[in-house]
């Protein structure tokens, strides 16, 4: 069984992965009231991601006899000047939500915790997905700059994005 503290911060990993979930719901409705409904569905897929990442946590607690607790969260920013600002932010969460990854990784590997140590691997796996999509997308949205067919383009792509929960 794994000590009481990285269970803890375990837990306060999986409440950050629900606060993932409804800061990119928040983004989501910012781009909803700008008719940006491509961007929009990005950002409502990626609070679905948010929210499995939550799970896997959850049931890995479950799994090592750790119990699960649930916090409230803090209000996420409704407000961008910008699709890019809206990027930008979610972009600096996402190295947030890494050094968390980071911290929990170095918890587990100070305590000689192996299995925690497996499985955060798929997190920072997932982090540098991640970071580099964000990264990506803030590229193309500057180059893009004015150009309404390559941000149409760009928004008819987020459109069709789904989420499907990978094979664990």
């Amino acid at each position: 069984m794994m000590n009481e503290t990285l269970s803890h911060a375990l837990n306060e990993q999986l409440n950050f992965e629900l606060y993932s979930a409804h800061v990119y719901l928040a983004i989501g409705a910012y781009c909803s009231g700008e008719s940006l409904d491509g961007f929009a569905n990005f950002f409502i897929v990626q609070a679905e991601e948010e929210r499995f990442h939550a799970m896997k946590i959850y049931k890995y607690l479950n799994d090592r006899g750790s119990r699960v607790t649930l916090t409230g969260m803090e209000t996420p920013n409704n407000d961008y000047s910008s699709i890019l600002d809206a990027f930008e932010q979610a972009y600096q969460h996402e190295q947030e939500v890494t050094k968390r990854i980071y911290h929990l990784s170095d918890l587990a590997l100070n305590d000689r915790e192996h299995a925690t140590i497996q499985f955060l691997k798929w997190f920072i796996d997932e982090q540098v997905e991640e970071e580099s999509m964000f990264d990506t997308i803030i590229q193309k949205l500057k180059r893009i700059d004015t150009d309404s067919n390559a941000f149409f383009m760009l928004e008819n792509e987020f459109a069709q994005r789904k989420f499907t929960p990978p094979a664990v």
